[in-house]
């Protein structure tokens, strides 16, 4: 045993390692069990292991002389059962010779029988179909050769016309290699009719044909409209649905053609004095198309197969094309459109130049007669004129326009539905048919109507915005005193903001009427355009120049007449952004938040409500519109807001803060924060005040100040501007209470001065945020500070042991570490 051990431990020791002696001091639990007993004595250290290795390879032997055992006793039955297999393969070979045996001799003739009946039944399947193909092809000639005696016969003295039309509709059906084949040449020409059957049927076609065509027209010279119908119906039995359609087309064109001219006539009679009747007529056109479209359809695709209407429509566009071309002419010559458009075009914009230039600079030169600047000099800018442009003319055309163009839209939009492929979905986007874009009226709709529209529009809106500043006025009765009642309604804002965004309402709602995405994406950016340079233009200066809040005097305080008036120009930008938002709003079928400021809309979200819906299907149009709205919107209110937002600050930077400097001074005056309570109670003693009296006397008279200062403004201000004036207030008053509190910095403050002060000052926090709590979180730092200034001395250190981090023990800093320790200098120890 010993001998063992010893070789376990030169075996072990021999191993390559760095640290041979680790090996023999490891201990066994260390070492990772082994499943082979062999393995494990080779790997045995210590007699104990040796033992074990041994006790494990006995077990293992006993295991494996049991099984070995068993196999051996179970070889018997395996022999026996080989024994019994060797002689039933020895009975299935002699078997597999007999079943051959029998194949041989037997089934060899069955075979043969079954391959020669196969081949006999294919060949009568090919004898049968060969008959077949004869018999058809006999019927078949049997069939033309009828059809050509019936239409020969029926083209002779009967002038049965339907009846000759229907044998060469039935002789259609017969392939073309059957009626040129021989067979067909040889067995139905007769002597009557001695040609070959596709020359007696070609020749009946063109004669039918002609025959056809000129009835038709005889009938459609008289009027007849059963004969009309029955001659129509006729051309695609024999083969000649082209020809049909193209005299059907000419037919009802020359009904487009006369009720046009019937009504330029019935316009001349009347002397066209009616502003809409070139509209109208259009419309009647466009209308008399439709319904020829609609009522005669039904029966074109039903005799000529579907699609067929399409060579109809394209007929009856080319007659569209000259009426429409006259009407359009004969308006834009009668309503003098070129010699608007170059009125128009030359317009100055006197009174928006002079206002731009300045008043320091004027005109140059002398200004013409009936000018703004004339009209300014005798101080009533309504004896404006403008300058040889009627704008109720203006006004007039653009609607006439605008309803055409609208005209236009909705027939284009049914000649789409019309010309739709059979097997497009129902709410796929429409496509604009290829016979509305390469057709003169639309190239003529695009120069007469669509560009003049855009030149009046622009001018329109312009000369608007002009007019609304030049009948500009303020709510009158404005004040700042709170003892003298208001008799206006607020919001206070400008005259001009109601015109213009009036006139905004209305250019975009005649737009969007003309169902054009064309004008949509000329007149909305010239909108948007105007917007910011005219109009948000004009506030800004009027804000610079007449009602900027300067004192008169170096160190005092702006007069109240320039304050009112700036709050009032404030209020006129946050209302336009309102209304404005609500007008894209109230186009796109979205909410705007009930009023509260302008709403983010969604162009992808459309509801079904929106007008834009259905003046709109065509692909991408309503994406394209509804982005176009959304970003005049957008474009304005970003204008509006920074000037609102420096107007804002120059309101507070010119107005509230100096007189709220003179508020904290008259606040502060008498608050002494350095004495103990006996020391109050004795000033209070020798004032004859009492102890209350003095603790309140710090928010009693701020309150009453600021109230004198924010009162008169919140009463003027719309309640979104004032939030934001009292925001900026409010952020600087925090800086200064916590610049105060830190004056204190040092141990200038008792105990129980902190404790007042951080009551007058919460109570300065509450009247600063009556109405508006989120006002308070500007106050957090100050707030803080005193916070911990009067912690006590065992609550300081529990926090301070509890550690230090931004959310400590529930509470939220917005102060530093540095700064918590700086506010506990404050109090005197």
């Amino acid at each position: 045993m010993p001998s063992s051990s010893s070789s376990a431990r030169r075996i072990s020791i021999s191993k390559p390692t760095t640290a041979p002696t680790l090996t023999i001091n490891t201990p066994r639990s260390a070492k990772p069990p082994s499943s082979d007993p062999s393995s494990a004595l080779l790997e045995a250290t210590t007699p104990s292991e040796v033992r074990a290795a041994l006790s494990a390879l006995h077990t293992h032997e006993s295991a494996l002389s049991s099984r070995l055992s068993a196999l051996l006793s179970a070889q018997q039955d395996i022999s026996r059962s080989l024994a019994r297999l060797d002689n039933l393969r020895a009975g299935l070979g002699a078997q597999v010779i007999a079943a051959r045996g029998v194949g041989n001799a037997m089934l060899s003739s069955a075979a043969d029988t079954a391959a020669h009946l196969s081949g006999r039944v294919r060949a009568l399947d090919l004898e049968k179909r060969r008959v077949e193909d004869t018999l058809r092809v006999v019927e078949q000639v049997a069939e033309l050769k009828a059809c050509v005696a019936g239409v020969v016969g029926s083209m002779g003295a009967p002038q049965d016309w339907e009846a000759a039309a229907g044998y060469i509709a039935r002789a259609a059906k017969v392939t073309d290699e059957i009626v040129r084949g021989g067979f067909a040449a040889a067995v139905v020409p007769t002597v009557e009719v001695p040609d070959a059957p596709w020359v007696t049927l070609e020749t009946a076609r063109e004669s039918l044909c002609s025959l056809f065509l000129r009835e038709f027209e005889k009938a459609a010279a008289e009027g007849d409209g059963a004969r009309v119908t029955r001659f129509f119906k006729l051309f695609p039995l024999i083969g000649r649905g082209d020809a049909g359609l193209d005299v059907y087309g000419r037919y009802v064109c020359q009904g487009v053609a006369s009720r046009a001219r019937a009504m330029l006539k019935e316009g001349q009679q009347v002397q066209k004095k009616d502003g809409f009747f070139y509209a109208g007529a259009l419309t009647k056109l466009f209308e008399h198309i439709a319904e020829i479209v609609d009522g005669h359809g039904s029966v074109v695709e039903r005799h000529y197969g579907a699609g067929k209407m399409v060579k109809v429509i394209e007929r009856l566009q080319m007659e569209a094309d000259v009426q429409g071309g006259i009407i359009l002419d004969s308006w834009s010559d009668e309503r003098a459109v070129d010699r608007r458009l170059t009125d128009v075009k030359a317009y100055p914009f006197s009174f928006l130049v002079q206002s731009f230039l300045g008043q320091q600079r004027g005109f140059s030169g002398t200004p013409r007669s009936n000018s703004p600047a004339l009209a300014a000099q005798v101080n009533d800018p309504r004896n404006s004129e403008d300058e040889g442009v009627d704008m109720k003319e203006v006004d007039a055309l653009l609607r006439e326009i605008a309803v055409m163009l609208e005209k236009w839209s909705v027939y284009a939009r049914f000649l789409a539905r019309k010309c739709k492929e059979p097997e497009t979905p129902e709410d796929a986007p429409l496509t604009v048919p290829d016979v509305l874009v390469k057709s003169n009226l639309s190239r003529k709709v695009s120069g007469k109507l669509m560009a003049p529209y855009k030149e009046l529009s622009t001018f329109f809106f312009r000369r608007s915005v002009e007019k609304a500043f030049q009948m500009d006025e303020s709510p009158s009765g404005l004040t700042l005193n709170m003892s003298r009642t208001i008799d206006s309604n607020p919001p206070y804002i400008i005259s001009a903001v109601d015109v213009v965004m009036y006139i905004v309402n209305a250019v975009i709602l005649r737009s969007i009427s003309t169902a054009q995405r064309g004008v949509i994406d000329s007149v909305l950016p010239t909108i948007s355009s105007l917007l910011g340079s005219d109009f948000v233009g004009m506030i800004q200066r009027k804000m610079r120049d007449e009602s900027y809040p300067k004192p008169l005097v170096q160190g005092g305080f702006p007069p109240e007449d320039k304050i009112v008036a700036f709050i009032v120009l404030i209020n006129s930008l946050d209302i336009s952004n309102e209304y404005l938002s609500r007008i894209i709003s109230g186009v796109l079928g979205a909410s705007d938040q009930d009023g509260d400021g302008p709403a983010p809309h969604d162009i992808s979200s459309i509801p079904a409500s929106s007008p834009l819906k259905g003046s709109f299907p065509f692909k991408n149009d309503l994406r394209d519109v509804a982005t176009r709205l959304s970003g005049l919107n957008t474009s304005f209110t970003s204008k509006t807001t920074e000037l609102l937002n420096e107007g804002i600050q120059v309101l507070f930077n010119q107005v509230i803060k100096p007189r709220l400097r003179p508020v904290l001074t008259d606040t502060f005056r008498d608050a002494e924060y350095g004495l103990t309570e006996e020391e109050l109670a004795e000033v209070a003693a020798q004032n004859d005040e009492t102890e209350e009296d003095i603790v309140e006397q710090v928010a009693r008279i701020f309150e009453s100040r600021w109230e004198a200062l924010m009162r008169p403004i919140a009463r003027l201000m719309t309640s979104r501007t004032f939030t934001t004036v009292l925001d900026i207030t409010a952020r600087y008053l925090a800086r200064v209470l916590e610049k105060r509190v830190w004056g204190y910095a040092g141990g200038r403050c008792s105990p129980y001065g902190a404790i007042r002060m951080e009551r007058d000052f919460g109570a300065i926090v509450g009247v600063v945020s009556r109405g508006n709590y989120a006002v308070r979180e500007v106050f957090g730092k100050t707030t803080q500070i005193l916070m911990v200034a009067n912690m006590d001395d065992e609550e300081w250190d529990e926090m301070v042991a509890g550690g230090e981090g931004e959310d400590d023990g529930g509470m939220l800093w917005v102060i530093s570490e540095d700064d918590r320790k700086k506010a506990r200098t404050i109090v005197k120890t």
